[in-house]
């Protein structure tokens, strides 16, 4: 026999230990301890869904006021301008750290932070020290936040929301002459800063577009669901419908139900166990972000309308078509001030397809890119998910941070594409001097090839116009005439993204009062089981295969979707023809 050589080595922690070990010697001890620590588990995860629950509940009535971890002062109100929309402008005013009162220069361009209006509120931006608004204050820059409110204004389009917008950015040019702010737009409000742009040239400088789509059709199979959804409906008469049914007012927890559904797996079960397998260790975290994902805000009828039409479906934005009023369209080549575009591969949302594809629509060739004097530079991370962009602090202390730090350097730039990589940190505990080293590599406008599915959206375009045409012809007056606003209230607050968690507040359910009663008296006894013992092995091992099983629902799902898709819009739509990505026949 071949005796094995001893090691000093310690054993890797990272290792899971073997799930089939063996039961320790007092099997029975073993069993009692485990079983103790998933009923106080069990009892502390109810008592986590009934404080989430009374958190809502508090939120809403205190009118939901940002989620932002720093202190601020308005400084405009765009609900009391001439053409007045529910955004305002805000001053971070405090400075978290030392370090951070020591590296604020002045001299040093303002930076303007946009939240998207994706039916949550503001704030994800400023979610934490270690985030975007963060990240600026560390660099020295002043930071302001464009927040917006629960409830639009009467008759809010987008055209009032970019006036205010711009309004903004006028009132920066004032407090900081000749130092052109840097706009920095989160998931849907990249849209909007792409906007901006074009509309305030000479007034705006880097504009960084995070998690940001402006190409809405391109995508590719098992990448992104969500842009097929459109076609599978019928077009844009559903949100017509639901605006309707709420009174003129689309509820923001739709859209919110809408993210939920892309990955039941962690929707149904994964998110849940993991606060439960680790519920002293996750708990504040999941109550400070389920506070902001439960507050759900509104969008006026006008408001959705438009963006499903022109931007979801129409793809207006890249094709130079977005009419944002009548006789003024929007070009993206009138964009004149660098961008920069983060975007993430594992992000399902807005996937590289979808931030980085309007480029090749609008220069064909890196030649046009460059006679435009155009700079655009992008940078792909290589997993991190949509509202890891935002919300992950280790995002924000490198790609975000590195950002910033190497955004003066963009007009230095010669025109053209360029990929930014960052290498490893540098280290330097000197805020003064960069903490990364970040370089930019020249690509070409011909190497971003995607998948080309424009004719089917270009169907699913044309069919959406007649559906709505055909509602708001015979269904949507009749239910304009019905509607209420006690009828309007009552499906917003028996909306399932609500009622599937208030059910746990006591306000509800008096008898949770009882687990919160069990969980104080929990928390003085807590009983940990070592995650080496069998039975929590066990446990996870379950947990594993729901979650396993969970997923391939999902990607089934998908898969059928997209088939149903192809069949409906590609092989049998009459009289196929074929279209450009710019909606020319050919």
């Amino acid at each position: 026999m071949n005796a094995k050589p001893t090691t000093d080595k310690a054993p890797d922690p990272s290792v899971r230990p073997d799930k089939h070990a063996t039961i320790p010697s007092n099997p029975a001890a073993e069993l009692f301890a485990y079983q103790t620590d998933l009923w106080r588990r069990g009892v502390r995860y109810l008592d986590t869904l009934r404080e989430r629950a009374n958190n809502m509940l508090e939120h809403e009535q205190a009118g939901k006021p940002p989620l932002l971890d720093f202190d601020y002062e308005m400084i405009l109100d765009g609900r009391r301008l001439e053409r007045p929309a529910n955004y305002a402008l805000l001053r971070i005013t405090r400075v978290g750290e030392d370090c951070l009162e020591d590296c604020l220069d002045e001299t040093k361009p303002p930076v303007m932070i946009v939240d998207p209006r994706a039916g949550h509120g503001p704030g994800i931006g400023g979610f934490k020290q270690d985030s975007e608004v963060g990240m600026a204050l560390h660099e020295g820059h002043p930071v302001y936040f464009a927040i917006f409110f629960p409830e639009p204004m009467p008759g809010q389009t987008l055209e009032d929301v970019l006036h205010v917008l711009r309004r903004f950015v006028e009132t920066l040019a004032e407090r900081h002459p000749d130092m052109p702010p840097v706009l920095y737009g989160n998931c849907q409000a990249g849209w909007a800063i792409a906007l901006l742009s074009a509309d305030c040239e000479g007034l705006v400088g880097p504009a960084v577009l995070n998690g940001s789509p402006l190409s809405y059709w391109s995508g590719e199979s098992g990448v992104n669901p969500m842009r097929l959804a459109g076609g599978l409906l019928g077009g844009a008469w559903v949100t017509h419908l639901l605006a309707d049914l709420g009174g003129g007012r689309f509820d923001g927890a739709h859209l919110a139900a809408n993210f939920e559904s892309l990955k039941p797996a962690n929707t149904l079960w994964q998110k849940d166990y993991q606060l439960f397998a680790d519920i002293d260790g996750q708990r504040e975290r999941f109550l400070d972000f389920e506070r902001w994902w439960t507050g759900f805000y509104s969008l006026s009828k006008e408001e959705i309308v438009a963006i499903v039409e022109n931007l979801f479906i129409g793809n207006k934005l890249e094709r130079g078509e977005f009419e944002v009023h009548p006789g003024c369209t929007v070009d993206l080549k009138r964009i004149r001030n660098p961008l920069v575009i983060f975007a993430s591969s594992g992000d399902n949302i807005t996937p590289p397809h979808q931030a980085l594809n309007w480029i090749p629509a609008v220069y064909p060739d890196t030649k046009a890119l460059k006679a435009a004097g155009q700079r655009i530079v992008y940078l792909i991370n290589p997993h991190v998910g949509h509202l890891g962009i935002f919300v992950s602090a280790k995002v924000a202390r490198l790609e975000h941070r590195a950002i910033l730090e190497s955004v003066g350097d963009l007009n230095d730039l010669a025109p053209g594409l360029y990929e930014m990589k960052i290498d490893n940190p540098t280290g330097d505990p000197d805020c003064h001097k960069p903490q990364f080293q970040v370089r930019f590599e020249e690509r070409h406008v011909e190497d971003l090839e995607y998948p080309d599915q424009a004719p089917e959206f270009e169907r699913v375009k044309a069919l959406s116009k007649r559906n709505v045409t055909l509602y708001e012809t015979f269904v949507g007056p009749w239910v304009r005439r019905v509607t209420t606003p006690w009828s309007a209230e009552m499906l917003r607050q028996l909306h399932p993204a609500r009622t599937s968690r208030l059910m746990f507040s006591e306000r509800f359910a008096p008898w949770m009062g009882g687990v919160k009663w069990l969980a104080e008296r929990m928390e003085a006894t807590p009983t940990p089981v070592n995650s080496s013992s069998p039975y929590r092995q066990w446990e996870t091992s379950v947990s594993d295969s729901i979650t396993s099983a969970l997923t391939l629902v999902g990607t089934t799902r998908d898969s059928i979707f997209e088939t149903v898709f192809k069949r409906l819009y590609g092989g049998l739509w009459p009289g196929k023809d074929k279209t450009d990505t710019r909606g020319n026949q050919s």
